[in-house]
C-alpha cells in the first residue's frame, strides 16, 4: 500500500522501517523473557551479529532460488540482496536461525532447550510486526475473492500486480501470529516444561501458514505446477515433526529431567 513514504523529497521505505522495528522488538522481548525462562540475554547480544548475517543471506538466498523464474535475469551477485521487491523466504530464515543457535549452543557447550521457548514467543511477537510491514510494502498479499473483506492496493508504486481487490492475507496473519503469541504466553506463566511452548507454537504458527497460504497471490516454481507453494511445504513438515516431539514431551517422565510443572 505505501512501499515509501516522500517526507520533504527524502524517501523513507517502508520495509526497512519495518525491518528495523521487528529486530529491536525481537531483542527486547528476549531480554524481557530471560528471568520467566532462565537464560543469559547476553548470549544472543554477544552472538547478534551471526544470528542477523546468516538470517539475511540465506534468507534471500533462498527466496531468489523459489522465485527463479522471475529472478534468473540477474546477472550480478550484488542484484541478489539489492533489487527493487526485497523479498526474504520466512521459512529459511526461521531455519538458519536456529541452525546458528543450535551451533552457539554446542559450542558454548548449553543446552538449546534453555532458550528455544523464549525464541519462539519472541518470534511470534515479532513476526506479527513484520506481517504489517509487509502489508505496506507489498511482500505478502493475497489473491482475488469474493468474501468482502478484501483490499485494493491502490499506490501506483506497489508491488501488488492485482489492480482488483484482493484477501487480506498480511492483516490474517498478523492477527493470527499475535493471538497464538499472547495464548502462549499465558500458558508460559501455568505451564513450565521445557520445549513446551516451542513445539506447541511452531504447530500454531505452521499451521496458520499450511491453511491461508492457499489464498496467496505470489507463485513460486512448486506452485506453478501443484497446489502447494514452498511455504506450505516446509510448514507441512515442520507440522509432522513438531506434532511428534510435542507428543513425546507431553508424554515423557519428568523424573530427573529439567522440566518441571507449575500450577
Amino acid at each position: 500500500m505505501y512501499p515509501f513514504f516522500d517526507i520533504y523529497g527524502a524517501l523513507i521505505y517502508t520495509f526497512w522501517i519495518a525491518l528495523t522495528i521487528s529486530f529491536f522488538v525481537f531483542l527486547w522481548i528476549l531480554r524481557r523473557l530471560e528471568t520467566r525462562f532462565w537464560y543469559n540475554f547476553q548470549f544472543f547480544s554477544h552472538n547478534i551479529l551471526w544470528f542477523f548475517l546468516s538470517v539475511f543471506f540465506f534468507s534471500r538466498v533462498f527466496y531468489v532460488i523459489w522465485k527463479w523464474n522471475d529472478m534468473k535475469f540477474i546477472t550480478e551477485p550484488f542484484q541478489f540482496f539489492v533489487m527493487s521487491e526485497y523479498n526474504f523466504s520466512l521459512f529459511w530464515a526461521i531455519f538458519w536461525f536456529l541452525l546458528v543457535l543450535y551451533i552457539l549452543c554446542k559450542i558454548e557447550k548449553t543446552p538449546m532447550k534453555r532458550y528455544i521457548d523464549g525464541v519462539v514467543l519472541a518470534f511470534l511477537a515479532t513476526v506479527s510486526i513484520w506481517y504489517i510491514g509487509s502489508l505496506l510494502w507489498g511482500q505478502v498479499y493475497g489473491r482475488e475473492t469474493t468474501f468482502w473483506i478484501e483490499i485494493l492496493y491502490t499506490n501506483p508504486f506497489t508491488l501488488v500486480p492485482y489492480q482488483v481487490p484482493v484477501f487480506p492475507l498480511p492483516i490474517v496473519y498478523a492477527l493470527l501470529s499475535f493471538i497464538i503469541f499472547s495464548a502462549l504466553y499465558m500458558l508460559s506463566l501455568f505451564v513450565h516444561i521445557r520445549w513446551y511452548i516451542w513445539y506447541l507454537g511452531m504447530i500454531l504458527f505452521s499451521t496458520m501458514i499450511l491453511v491461508f497460504d492457499f489464498f496467496s497471490g505470489k507463485q513460486d516454481i512448486l506452485s506453478i505446477n501443484t497446489w502447494f507453494t514452498f511455504p506450505q511445504l516446509f510448514a507441512l513438515m515442520l507440522i509432522v515433526w513438531s506434532g511428534y516431539m510435542f507428543y513425546k514431551v507431553f508424554h515423557w517422565d519428568t523424573s530427573g529431567q529439567d522440566t518441571q510443572l507449575h500450577g
